[in-house]
C-alpha cells in the first residue's frame, strides 16, 4: 500500500510509484471520481483533442451522413436487446 499525508493546505504529494505507474509528469492534469462508498479514484487526464484529431480517419472511407449514422447507432441498440 502506497500512502501520503494531507498537509494543512489540503495538498498531497503523488507517491513516486503513483506517478510511475500512471505516467505522469509535471503539469498532466489527474481526476478525482469519487463513488457512492466514498472510495476515490485518480485517473490521469492527459490527451487532449488535439492528441486524436483524425485518427480515425482513413482516405479509402466515403463520409456518412448524420442520418445513416443514426441508423446504425439504432441497429446497435435492437440487436443488443435480442
Amino acid at each position: 500500500m502506497t500512502l501520503a499525508i494531507l498537509t494543512n493546505k489540503g495538498q498531497v504529494t503523488i507517491p513516486k510509484l503513483v506517478r510511475e505507474s500512471l505516467l505522469l509528469k509535471s503539469g498532466d492534469k489527474i481526476e478525482f471520481v469519487i463513488t457512492k462508498s466514498r472510495e476515490v479514484f485518480i485517473r490521469p487526464v492527459t490527451m487532449k483533442v488535439d492528441d486524436v484529431f483524425g485518427r480515425l480517419h482513413k482516405k479509402a472511407r466515403r463520409p456518412v451522413t448524420v442520418e445513416e449514422m443514426d441508423k446504425g447507432i439504432r441497429t446497435k441498440i435492437r440487436e443488443s436487446f435480442k
